[in-house]
């Protein structure tokens, strides 16, 4: 569509933004931004790829105790796997059938997808010269050593040889390549080795090629024993074990070659209409076909020749783009076997116990706590165990007469599902909603929903078409004769690890109207009915989006009429593209606006006359900040907390809650703890209007940035 056929509803004059008494004071101004205009938004991919290469940067800091600098690393590693197996599938997808749409900034797929592999391909350049010039050498001056073959003195030659006739040649099947042995289907992500050989086999065979893929089963970084390398810690990667000893699979012939590979695959599962099937049953059919995708991305060593790298190409159907060379093991994310192999705490970030209020510890009923007033926490500077404690607790309480909640991940061995299972063995009515397709953790869910629909509990798969992402656990008691109500109300999983690494609020609340809503929501997700009208909670996706827009347009107004207007949003994502231009009409009319997007942000900041009232900082650390936090200045209440990123998918194909903090102390609290994001000179990264991201400090202290700030502060 041109632009002079172009709908004018996004068209906004500079003069119905600003106030009368400004405009007088200032020539006539015509001209209309067109907040269409692709130039206004930066890419969605492309973004992400920049929050994948800011948590690459926390590797290179050198003020980072060095395991913790390695633990960044393969982060990177592991980010960009999922990348690849989500992400650039999809736009592959668009790009096969032929729909390739551009996004709002006018990208098109094709033309995204060859900016990605430049700029991941930089990023993995950056990685392994990270790790070779940087890491392994300060590892070494910790007497932590990775020993290639050029290392092995004799008698770890003879210790390597016994472990691979022992605990590798058993276990490993070689695969030459021929018109009877065709090449395998290998599972995504595993690692592998291509041969050029020479000569012929036993049946008079002479293909010249061969796989050797190593299974799963076979640990990637092996320590050895003390008696073998008695100075410090010493690994040896199975790779180089293979690499060694790979001639043993090949008798009689010679090995010219032997190089690592491995295929990254599409591992998005697509159900498609069920029909009435089994949902979980249709799930887990799925699951295995994951494993062998349409590849997506292949890593090769980097001496691999040409001949056997084109080869593998050809055999994936991927083009000489999406083929990266890398100095160094191709599974680098299994490095991080690491951090359970060694035993440095001085080497780690400072432990810490995370607090847990006075009204929460154990010994207190949770139940008498809560009633008397709300309980705020901030994982994991305090400690998610209250919430799991309240569920044993309702569990053992004979007033306790029901118990609902939505689990969308959890960790594997969970104490929350063991306790809810209790619960229903013990006669509470007990309604789970699992979310069964949250991505990679599918087999885990179904796992769960087993468990818990044997204790007796009921367990819901959601709405079909819907993932079910809101983060909700309601208690209903008998007290005094009369049902009374309680929640829990979270912006995170329900995952007992994941609360340890992740930031995260919770609210613990027996607030009736909020107590009403939480019902109602469970209501419309269980059973069939009309929209609800909740009071307080705004969810998607019914009403979040409005009720966003409308606050955002209560901000503008106010800065329009000359009162004071601001707008905090903390998130993971910001990708809407109408809650951007939202933003950007409420920057123009004067409302100052900070924004702390960990991830993706689309909307472009600092553009003169459109967005230069929003400042967009992205905050990277020890902890991944996953918290979802609103503040809108006018509004009344003014601080909400949220399952949701303000993300076109969240805001209209996922169930979702936003909650108001209700209590004025724990609303100040909030603020405060935004304030610390906004002022770190540490962990702050500025979004500039270009897409790129300035760092604050590359090299800072752990003990000066927000995160430990607040452990601190929430520590007394």
């Amino acid at each position: 569509m041109t632009q002079s056929n172009k709908s004018n509803k996004h068209l906004v004059s500079v003069e119905t933004v600003l106030p009368k008494k400004i405009l007088s004071k200032i020539p006539k101004i015509t001209r209309a931004v067109d907040l269409d205009d692709p130039a206004l938004f930066h890419n969605r991919e492309l973004s992400h790829v920049k929050f994948n290469l800011r948590v690459l940067s926390q590797a290179k800091n050198n003020q980072y105790p060095i395991l913790e600098r390695l633990n960044f690393l393969t982060i990177f590693s592991s980010n960009l796997d999922e990348f690849y197996e989500i992400r650039v599938a999809g736009l592959k997808k668009q790009t096969g059938f032929g729909r390739q749409r551009p996004g709002p900034d006018g990208t098109h797929p094709e033309q995204v997808l060859q900016e990605i592999h430049q700029e991941v391909r930089s990023g993995l350049d950056q990685q392994y010269q990270i790790l070779n010039k940087e890491l392994l050498p300060a590892l070494a001056r910790e007497k932590i050593y990775f020993l290639q073959k050029k290392d092995w003195d004799p008698v770890i030659q003879d210790w390597a040889r016994q472990y691979f006739l022992t605990e590798v040649q058993p276990v490993i099947s070689p695969l030459g390549l021929d018109p009877a042995h065709p090449f395998p289907r290998l599972v995504n992500k595993s690692l592998n080795f291509i041969l050029s050989l020479e000569g012929k086999d036993a049946f008079g065979r002479e293909s010249g090629l061969a796989v050797v893929p190593a299974p799963r089963s076979l640990p990637r970084l092996i320590k050895l024993p003390k008696e073998v390398a008695p100075y410090g810690d010493n690994f040896i990667f199975l790779s180089s074990i293979i690499h060694a000893y790979v001639d043993e699979f090949f008798p009689g012939m010679s090995v010219k070659g032997c190089y690592q590979f491995r295929v990254t695959r599409n591992s998005d599962l697509e159900l498609g209409d069920l029909d009435g099937e089994d949902y979980a049953s249709a799930l887990m059919g799925e699951l295995h076909s994951r494993r062998f995708g349409t590849a997506t991305k292949l890593e090769v060593e980097l001496q691999c020749p040409r001949f056997l790298s084109d080869f593998l190409l050809t055999r994936f159907n991927l083009s000489e783009s999406e083929l990266f060379r890398v100095d160094g093991p191709v599974n680098l994310q299994r490095v991080a076997e690491i951090q359970d192999m060694l035993t440095r705490p001085d080497l780690r970030f400072p432990k810490f116990v995370p607090n847990i209020p006075s009204a929460l510890q154990v010994g207190s009923s949770i139940f008498s706590s809560v009633s008397k007033g709300d309980q705020l926490l901030l994982h994991p500077f305090q400690s998610f165990v209250p919430v799991i404690d309240w569920v044993r607790e309702a569990a053992a309480d004979p007033t306790v007469v029901s118990i609902k909640q939505t689990l969308y991940r959890t960790n594997e061995s969970s104490e929350l599902v063991t306790a809810l299972a209790e619960a229903a063995r013990c006669g509470k009515d007990v309604t789970v909603i699992i979310e069964l397709t949250a991505r990679f953790d599918e087999e885990d869910n179904i796992n769960f929903a087993n468990i818990l629909q044997e204790a007796g509990a009921v367990v819901v798969y959601g709405v079909m078409g819907y993932k079910t992402h809101a983060k909700m656990l309601l208690f209903v008691r008998k007290e005094k004769g009369l049902l009374k109500r309680y929640v829990h109300l979270g912006t995170g999983n329900y995952h007992l690890k994941n609360s340890a690494l992740y930031t995260d609020y919770s609210l613990l609340t027996a607030d009736k109207t909020l107590c009403s809503d939480v019902h109602k929501v469970f209501q419309q997700i269980t059973g069939m009915g009309k929209k609800i009208q909740p009071e307080l909670l705004m969810h998607a996706p019914f009403n979040l989006r409005t009720a966003l827009l409308s606050m955002i347009s209560v901000e503008k107004n106010a800065a329009l009429e000359g009162r004071p207007a601001q707008i905090i949003a903390k998130l993971n994502a910001l990708t809407d593209p109408r809650l951007i231009k939202a933003l950007y009409s409420a920057s123009m009319a004067g409302v100052k606006i900070d924004l702390i997007v960990r991830g993706m942000c689309c909307l472009r900041p600092q553009m003169p006359g459109i967005s230069e009232n929003i400042q967009v900082i992205s905050v990277i650390g020890r902890f991944l900040e996953h918290s979802r936090v609103y503040y809108f200045q006018n509004s009344q209440p003014n601080v909400f907390c949220s399952s949701a990123d303000w993300m076109e998918r969240n805001l209209s194909n996922r169930i979702e809650v936003c909650f108001p903090i209700l209590k004025k102390n724990h609303a100040l609290r909030i603020l405060e703890e935004l304030s610390l994001y906004l002022s770190d000179g540490a962990q702050k990264w500025t979004l500039t209007e270009s897409g790129t991201y300035a760092p604050e400090n590359e090299h800072y202290k752990y003990s000066d940035c927000a995160q430990n700030k607040l452990l601190e502060a929430l520590d007394h």
